[in-house]
C-alpha cells in the first residue's frame, strides 16, 4: 500500500536502483549525493562523460559513481561542495534533489 511501491519496482526493473540487500529497499533511509546523481545518470542511459578531467579529490576513478558525477558536472546538473570536493557520502538534501532534477530535465 506504500505510495512508492510501484515506482520502486519500476526503478529496480530499469536498473536505476537496487535494494539495500537482496530482500530490502530501506525507503526511509537517506540518499547520498553520489546515489542521487547515479540515479539520474542511470535514468539518462548511463552516458559516458565527454571529458576526462575530474576536479574532485574525493571522487576516485574506481567509485561506482565516478562517471555519474563527471557526467552531472559536465551537464551543469551539479557542482561540488567546494572547488575540489563533491562530498559523495554526504546526505543529499531535499533542496539538492529538487535542484538536480530541475537542472537535469530543464
Amino acid at each position: 500500500n506504500a505510495y512508492y511501491y510501484k515506482p520502486v519496482l519500476s526503478a529496480v526493473a530499469f536498473g536505476i536502483t537496487s535494494g539495500t540487500s537482496a530482500t530490502t529497499f530501506s525507503p526511509d533511509m537517506n540518499c547520498s549525493r553520489a546515489q542521487v546523481v547515479t540515479f539520474l545518470w542511470r535514468t539518462a542511459g548511463q552516458p559516458k562523460p565527454s571529458g576526462k578531467s575530474n576536479p574532485f579529490t574525493d571522487v576516485q576513478a574506481d567509485s561506482y559513481y565516478y562517471d555519474a558525477v563527471l557526467w552531472a558536472v559536465e551537464n551543469s546538473i551539479t557542482g561540488g561542495t567546494s572547488a575540489t570536493t563533491f562530498s559523495p557520502d554526504n546526505n543529499c538534501t531535499r533542496a539538492q534533489v529538487v535542484t538536480f532534477l530541475y537542472r537535469a530535465y530543464k
